[in-house]
């Protein structure tokens, strides 16, 4: 898709697509960052829209992509409950940036694109079977083995 193409989808459908995510989400923040995902992906995946279906397209991306960042947010929220951090921010940022790099190094590149889609992206067990072409089972056991990777490495070396 070109940015001219880009451009006029997001002069057509910018507000009904905020109005959406606002709705959803009832952050403003948030509601933005969501649309600007979607514009964004237009242009580095160079997705073709047909122009009878675009409207419905962007709105049901928009609903999806909202749905998705408000289940990742109870994820959050409920893991912040059941393991309270005593750690400051700064001390936790550095760790998680210690698993990231670990994983880069460590993991297989297929590992490491379901670490980074489940972890960094959010996306779901069936929505990371249906980019990587395999099964939601083989997912749980990628999943499975790089989470227990990490963790073996983390706690014998007592970080």
């Amino acid at each position: 898709m070109t940015n001219e193409e880009v451009r006029r989808l997001f002069t057509l459908y910018y507000a009904r697509m905020y109005r959406v995510a606002r709705t959803i989400l009832y952050d403003e923040q948030e509601s933005k960052d969501v649309v600007s995902d979607i514009f964004e992906r237009l242009l580095r995946e160079g997705i073709v829209l047909l122009p009878e279906t675009e409207g419905h397209y962007l709105l049901t991306s928009v609903r999806n992509r909202c749905l998705k960042r408000l289940n990742h947010n109870d994820v959050k929220r409920r893991f912040a409950e059941d393991y309270p951090i005593d750690e400051d921010d700064s001390d936790m940022d550095e760790r998680l940036n210690e698993v990231v790099e670990f994983a880069k190094r460590t993991l297989t590149p297929q590992q490491l694109r379901i670490f980074n889609l489940r972890f960094t992206d959010g996306c779901t067990y069936e929505e990371i079977a249906s980019e990587e072409g395999i099964s939601k089972v083989a997912v749980w056991k990628h999943l499975s083995r790089l989470l227990n990777t990490i963790k073996d490495n983390f706690n014998s070396s007592g970080k």
